[in-house]
């Protein structure tokens, strides 16, 4: 078994930085890539960013040159740094840590709010 558990969320005004932190325990030895996902209110669940076991990214065209996904394997954590937050970033932040031994079995964290003023 596999629990993330996510903060680093809260209350910024446009413009400013938050870091999402997201901490692995449990068979951290079955992780593969981790995701950061969020939920905005009325809206599906989106992909955000992506980090490889290899440390390749990914992000959606929306965060690109914003956001910087990373991973600290000796602290089993992964960030996400948000930069330059707009109101339309306001979102619950998920983490998500996707198994590398059985194909579509994942694990999801509880969340955390981030709310972009304007």
């Amino acid at each position: 078994q596999v629990q993330l558990v996510e903060s680093g969320g809260g209350l910024v005004q446009a413009g400013g930085s938050l870091r999402l932190s997201c901490v692995v325990s449990g068979s951290i030895f079955s992780i593969g890539a981790m995701d950061w996902y969020r939920q905005a209110p009325g809206k599906q669940r989106e992909l955000v960013a992506t980090i490889t076991s290899g440390g390749s990214t990914n992000y959606a065209d929306s965060v690109t040159g914003r956001f910087t996904i990373s991973r600290d394997n000796a602290k089993n954590t992964v960030y996400l740094q948000m930069n330059s937050l707009k109101p339309e970033d306001t979102a619950v932040y998920y983490c998500k840590a996707n198994s590398r031994l059985r194909v579509g079995l994942s694990y999801w964290g509880q969340g955390t709010q981030v709310t972009v003023s304007s």
